[in-house]
């Protein structure tokens, strides 16, 4: 069962969002002395990260304790506009104190395969042997479904055995880097973010999908013990019986 938080704007969805990632922060340090989050790339997050980078929540946070991963990456290097460290970086990361050696960023500049092993052997480094689990792990949406870089008909779809993979999207013929089912779902909690109206029958078909429907890659994110919660505007989820009825 997952938890809908809907509002009428992009601005109030990201300031909801940054508001539940700085409680679930908090809880987390409280109860294990850190805070280790997966962040999400594209361009929907960037107005969470800004919003945590400001007042109040750059002088409350006890960024010292966090642990910074990312959830995919695309195989390109940390400086390039397309990637999803650098946004995060510019966003968030270069306005607080996260010290250096806690954030985790996937080497999109070495061999995919390498890189996937070595964010693998990083992610036990911190977290330990066995299905990693991490504190939080934030995803989006794409219009078609996929999340992280989860695409429809992707064989990472079927991965059991690896927490990351390298894949290759056939709609666009690159790699990337992405979390495996297993870990995202092994995760306290997943939160969901979706702003635009384009993404309204993507979240319909994770959500609230019909008999005979083939499933969309975020509704196989069902986390074993921890909470699914998806953010939320009006558009996005206007085809919801839960939300419309």
């Amino acid at each position: 069962m997952c938890k809908l938080h809907v509002v009428a704007t992009p601005e109030k969805n990201a300031r909801a969002l940054a508001g539940f990632i700085a409680r679930w922060a908090g809880q987390a340090i409280a109860d294990r002395g850190r805070f280790t989050i997966a962040l999400s790339g594209g361009s929907t997050p960037r107005r969470v990260y800004e919003i945590l980078a400001g007042p109040p929540y750059a002088s409350q946070a006890r960024w010292d304790r966090w642990h910074v991963f990312w959830g995919d990456e695309r195989c390109v290097p940390p400086e390039d506009p397309s990637s999803n460290y650098r946004l995060a970086k510019e966003a968030l990361l270069d306005s607080v104190p996260v010290p250096p050696s806690q954030v985790h960023r996937m080497r999109g500049e070495e061999p995919p395969e390498e890189a996937a092993e070595r964010y693998e052997a990083e992610l036990a480094g911190v977290l330990g042997d066995g299905t990693p689990e991490l504190d939080l792990v934030l995803l989006g949406i794409g219009d078609d479904g996929h999340t992280a870089s989860l695409f429809p008909g992707s064989a990472a779809l079927e991965e059991r055995r690896r927490h990351v993979v390298a894949t290759r999207t056939r709609h666009l013929g690159t790699y990337r880097l992405t979390f495996t089912l297993p870990l995202i779902n092994a995760a306290r909690a997943v939160a969901f973010l979706a702003s635009d109206g384009s993404k309204a029958e993507a979240v319909r078909k994770s959500i609230e999908p019909r008999a005979g429907e083939t499933a969309a890659p975020a509704g196989l994110v069902k986390p074993a013990s921890g909470a699914l919660h998806w953010f939320l505007t009006t558009d996005a989820a206007q085809q919801l019986s839960r939300v419309t009825a």
